[in-house]
């Protein structure tokens, strides 16, 4: 399902829309993985939206052990293959998995940011965008389309915009995209269930809020390609593993079994 063209259009602009790759069954998995996730949140869970939002932004991280469904998709579906075939490596290691649901009306925004610096690993990594249902554009996340190519930024805390991973200064800002709009190529569509936004780590990315009548229930599924490697971070990284330093050096392979080979099987 992912072609020279979408191939492409990945290595140039970062990002890729790959149309009807979750079959009706993985979807309906991930509706009641979702479902479980929000009925038993986990201490990763977190509230992302202020709290007179009229809406709800919720998000849920590393459920893929304990919520079969998730785990199912995110190991044994089509997505690491895509993933692998992307990012031109040879094989596709599964990273972690990030529930967020935006319920109708939420007005919260995410702001523009690159995953990148928030994680423990260097090397190339590629986000599966999964969403259970309909995102009309106005919904959907925007890219700056080729970001990737550049450095990268630093990283803030998405609601009051502190330098809590990396010192002021240190890396590049992420410019004031939103001052002047047309002076980026900024990327969005419309996504209907089935169809995946693929998009690298270090693209500079956003998503507008939810003014829809329905909610917006996405998984997000992270891969790492061949060459990537442990990063140990002097602090708590997004989303944290407790005690992984003690049992992988510095610059390591990620060969753990919190984060297994997921493609070739």
């Amino acid at each position: 399902m992912v072609d020279d063209a979408a191939v492409e259009a990945y290595a140039r602009d970062g990002v890729v829309v790959v149309r009807g790759i979750v079959s009706p069954a993985e979807l309906a998995a991930l509706e009641a993985g979702v479902d479980r996730v929000l009925a038993e949140p986990s201490g990763r869970a977190n509230v992302a939206s202020a709290g007179d939002d009229p809406g709800c932004f919720i998000e849920d991280f590393c459920r893929w052990q304990d919520v079969e469904e998730i785990g199912q998709v995110a190991l044994r579906s089509a997505l690491p293959e895509a993933a692998a075939t992307l990012m031109d490596s040879m094989s596709a290691r599964f990273y972690h998995d990030h529930a967020l649901v935006k319920e109708a009306g939420t007005t919260q925004r995410t702001p523009w940011h690159q995953d990148q610096p928030y994680y423990n690993v260097t090397g190339r990594g590629i986000s599966a965008w999964v969403p259970i249902d309909e995102v009309p554009k106005g919904g959907s996340p925007e890219f700056w389309a080729g970001s990737h190519l550049g450095p990268w930024r630093l990283p803030r805390t998405f609601l009051d915009q502190r330098a809590k991973w990396f010192p002021e200064g240190s890396l590049a800002e992420i410019p004031d995209i939103e001052g002047d709009r047309s002076t980026y190529d900024i990327r969005q569509w419309q996504l209907s269930p089935g169809d995946v936004l693929f998009f690298s780590f270090q693209s500079v990315h956003s998503a507008p809020g939810f003014p829809f009548g329905h909610r917006r229930r996405v998984v997000s599924f992270r891969y790492l390609s061949a060459e990537a490697r442990h990063a140990v971070r002097p602090w708590p990284t997004s989303p944290d593993f407790p005690g992984l330093a003690d049992e992988l050096e510095d610059g390591a392979p990620m060969d753990h079994p919190l984060f297994p080979i997921a493609w070739p099987r």
